[in-house]
C-alpha cells in the first residue's frame, strides 16, 4: 500500500488531504497564456501553476518531495479555509484548461491535459461529499501521520537548528488541527454524519499512546535523542528544553483534548452501522468512491461479481498447489492447516525483519531480467511504530527523498509474529518495494521531463493496481520456487479478489462487519488478527480496497493484448518500460496508450 497522503498533486489539494495547509501563501495566478501561444507550453506552464499552487496548500506533501519552503508550516486539509481555497482553484483552473485545445497538443502533452482534466473533475464530482465532516479514522489518522514526521526517521528534516526550529512552527499549526478536528466533528455529530463505534474504538488507543507523563518518553523526543553532534552546546541546550516544554505543554495536551473529547463526546454518538450507505446520500457517496479510486465506471454490484468470480478462480489454482504438496484434505482444511501450522509463522519480531531484509537483496538482484527502466532511489525496510501497529496494515511504502537524504521505506506491520504468514513474504516484499510501489513511485518521480503535476500526482488503482500486478512477476524473477511461497502468492492475489467482494458488501449491500469477517474467514488463510483489522480498514477508507484488482486485471488484460498483437516481437522490457515511462494514470488512459504503443511497435 502506497500512502496515499504522500502522492499530492491536484487530486490531494481538491479532495482536502488530511496533510494540507492553509499558512502558506498561495502562489500568484499565473497571466493567461497569449492566444498566439504554443499550446504544449501554454498546458506546461498551466499545468505547473497549478501544482505550485497546491503545494501551497501542502507543506507536508511538499517536504515530502524536498520542497523546504513551508517545512515550518502544518495545519488539515479539511479546514474550511483550505477547503474553500482548493474548491477556488479547481474551478479557476478547469476553465483554464477548456480554453487549450487538446487536439492541438502532442502526445505527451495529451497525456498531461487527460490527468489534469481528470484529477480537476474528480474534485468538483468530490465537493458534494461532506468528507471533512468524518476526517478521523484508525487507518488515515493525521495524529499518527504527524507523530510519524516529528519521530527523526520520517519526512521532516532534522539536520539543521533550522530543522528543529521549523518542526516548533509546525508543533503550533497542530495544536490548530486539533481545534478544527474537534469543530468538524461536532458539526457531523449535527448532521448526522459520524463514523463507525468500532473505528473510532481503534482511534483511542492511538490517541492515548502519546499522552506520556516523562516528555523524554514521548515519541516527539526522538529528534533530541539524535541531535547532531555539530550544534553547538548552547543550540543543543535550548532546543533540549523547548522540546521538553513544547512535548509537554502542547503536543500531550493536544493528543490528550482529542482523546478525551473522542472518548467522552464523541463515541456515545457514533453509529453502529459501518457501510457507507448508511449516511445520508451514502449510496451516491460510494458510488463516487468507486469511480474515483478504479479510474473506471464499473457500478459496485459489477465490481461484487467480478469479486466473486476471481475468487472462484483463486480457490482452483490454490487447490493445484495444494495437491503439489500431497494434501489429501480440502481447501478449506488445507486453509486451516497453513493458518495454525507453527512452521508458516514468525515467532519473532527481529526474525521476521532479517527474513524479509534478506530476500530484499535476492529480489533487487533479479529485476534486469524483466526490467531495463529502473529508478536510481533505494529503499529499506523498517517496522511499523509501535503506537499504530495493532490497527495498521501489513505493510506501507513511503517514497524516497529526491535529494537521496532520505531513502524509500516499506514499513513492515511486525505486530503479534505468530499472525504474519512466512509464505507471504516474497509477495508482500515484491508489492511494496521492487519492483513494486518502490520501482513505480521512484521512477515516477524520477521522470524530470514531466510536470510535477504527474511526477507527484497518483491514481490509486494505477500504483496498487502495478503493485499488484508486479507480484504476478514473482517466477519470471525466479521467485515463489517454494510451493508455499507461491501459495503465499495466491493467498495475497485471493485476499484483493476478496476485497472486492467485502468492501462493496459493506458500503453497497449493508453487510456488517461480521458478515464480511466470516466471509474472509470462509475463504482466506489469514489469521483472525489479519482479517479483523482489514476488515476494519475497509470500513475506514471506503473504495479504496477496489483499486488493487481492477488495476491489476486491467494491466494484466494489456499485456496479453500486446502479447497476442506482437506474437515473438512481445518484448517484457520495452512493455514494462511503457507502463511506466509516463507515471501514474487513469485506467482509460493507459489502455488507450497502450494501444498506441502496440500499434507503433506493429509499424516497425
Amino acid at each position: 500500500m502506497f500512502k496515499k497522503y504522500l502522492s499530492l498533486a491536484a487530486l490531494c489539494v481538491a479532495a482536502a488531504c488530511a496533510t494540507q495547509q492553509t499558512a502558506a501563501p498561495p502562489a500568484p495566478a499565473p497571466a493567461a497564456p497569449s492566444a498566439s501561444a504554443d499550446p504544449n507550453r501554454q498546458l506546461d506552464a498551466l499545468a505547473e501553476a497549478f501544482f505550485e499552487a497546491s503545494i501551497a496548500l501542502n507543506p507536508v506533501a511538499a517536504t515530502s518531495i524536498g520542497d523546504d519552503r513551508y517545512n515550518h508550516l502544518y495545519t488539515v486539509g479539511f479546514a474550511p479555509d483550505v477547503r474553500a481555497r482548493a474548491q477556488e482553484l479547481t474551478r479557476e483552473y478547469q476553465a483554464r484548461l477548456q480554453a487549450i485545445d487538446r487536439g492541438a497538443l502532442d502526445a505527451e502533452h495529451q497525456l498531461t491535459y487527460d490527468v489534469f482534466r481528470r484529477n480537476l473533475e474528480t474534485a468538483r464530482a468530490g465537493e458534494r461529499f461532506p468528507s471533512h465532516l468524518v476526517p478521523l479514522n484508525q487507518f488515515f489518522n493525521f495524529t499518527a501521520s504527524f507523530a510519524q514526521l516529528g519521530a527523526g526517521t520520517g519526512l521532516h528534516p532534522f539536520r539543521t537548528v533550522d530543522d528543529y526550529e521549523d518542526f516548533l512552527g509546525r508543533i503550533r499549526g497542530f495544536e490548530q488541527a486539533i481545534d478544527v478536528t474537534i469543530a468538524n466533528l461536532r458539526e457531523g455529530m449535527a448532521a448526522g454524519v459520524v463514523q463507525p463505534r468500532v473505528l473510532m474504538e481503534r482511534v483511542l488507543p492511538q490517541l492515548s499512546a502519546h499522552v506520556v507523563e516523562d516528555p523524554t518518553a514521548s515519541l516527539f523526543y526522538g529528534p533530541i535523542t539524535s541531535m547532531p553532534e555539530s550544534f553547538s552546546a548552547a543550540d543543543r541546550e535550548r532546543l533540549t528544553a523547548e522540546y521538553t516544554a513544547a512535548i509537554r505543554d502542547r503536543i500531550v495536551p493536544s493528543f490528550r483534548k482529542l482523546h478525551d473529547f473522542v472518548r467522552d463526546e464523541y463515541l456515545p454518538r457514533t453509529r453502529t452501522t459501518v457501510g457507507l450507505s448508511a449516511l445520508p446520500d451514502g449510496r451516491a457517496w460510494y458510488e463516487h468512491m468507486v469511480r474515483t479510486t478504479t479510474t473506471t465506471d464499473l457500478t459496485p454490484e459489477q465490481i461484487h461479481e467480478i469479486g466473486l468470480a476471481e475468487v472462484a478462480r483463486i480457490h482452483r489454482e490454490m487447490e493445484g498447489v495444494m495437491r503439489q504438496v500431497g494434501w489429501q484434505g480440502d481447501l478449506q482444511s488445507f486453509m486451516r492447516h497453513m493458518q495454525t501450522d507453527p512452521r508458516f509463522r514468525y515467532t519473532t519480531r527481529e526474525e521476521m525483519l532479517a527474513d524479509y531484509r534478506a530476500a530484499q537483496a535476492r529480489i533487487d538482484a533479479s529485476t534486469d531480467r524483466l526490467f531495463d527502466l529502473k529508478p536510481t532511489a533505494n529503499y529499506e525496510i523498517r517496522p511499523v511504530e509501535p503506537f499504530r501497529e495493532r490497527s495498521f496494515s501489513g505493510g506501507s511504502y513511503t517514497p524516497a527523498s529526491l535529494d537521496g537524504t532520505r531513502p524509500g521505506v516499506f514499513h513492515l506491520n511486525t505486530y503479534d509474529p505468530p499472525s504474519r504468514p512466512r509464505y507471504g513474504m516474497e509477495s508482500l516484499l515484491i508489492h511494496e518495494g521492487s519492483p513494486g510501489h518502490h520501482f513505480q513511485i521512484s521512477i515516477a518521480r524520477e521522470l524530470e521531463h514531466l510536470p510535477r503535476l504527474r511526477r507527484f500526482g497518483g491514481f490509486t488503482a494505477y500504483s496498487e493496481g502495478w503493485a499488484l500486478y508486479a507480484e504476478t512477476l514473482g517466477r519470471e524473477l525466479g521467485l515463489y520456487t517454494d510451493p508455499y511461497q507461491y501459495f503465499g502468492f495466491l493467498s495475497s492475489e485471493l485476499w484483493r479478489a476478496i476485497r472486492l467482494v467485502l468492501d462493496t458488501g459493506i458500503h453497497a449491500k449493508g453487510w456488517t462487519l461480521e458478515q464480511a469477517m466470516e466471509y474472509a474467514r470462509r475463504n482466506s488463510a489469514n489469521s483472525e488478527t489479519s482479517i479483523r483489522s482489514e476488515v476494519e480498514r475497509f470500513a475506514a477508507i471506503p473504495g479504496q480496497a477496489l483499486a488493487y484488482k481492477i488495476g491489476e486485471l486491467k494491466i494484466t488484460e494489456l499485456r496479453r493484448r500486446a502479447e497476442a498483437a506482437l506474437g515473438p516481437r512481445f518484448d517484457i522490457k520495452a512493455f514494462h518500460r511503457a507502463v511506466l515511462e509516463d507515471g501514474a494514470l487513469p485506467l482509460d488512459v493507459l489502455d488507450a496508450k497502450i494501444d498506441r504503443w502496440i500499434a507503433a511497435q506493429q509499424a516497425r
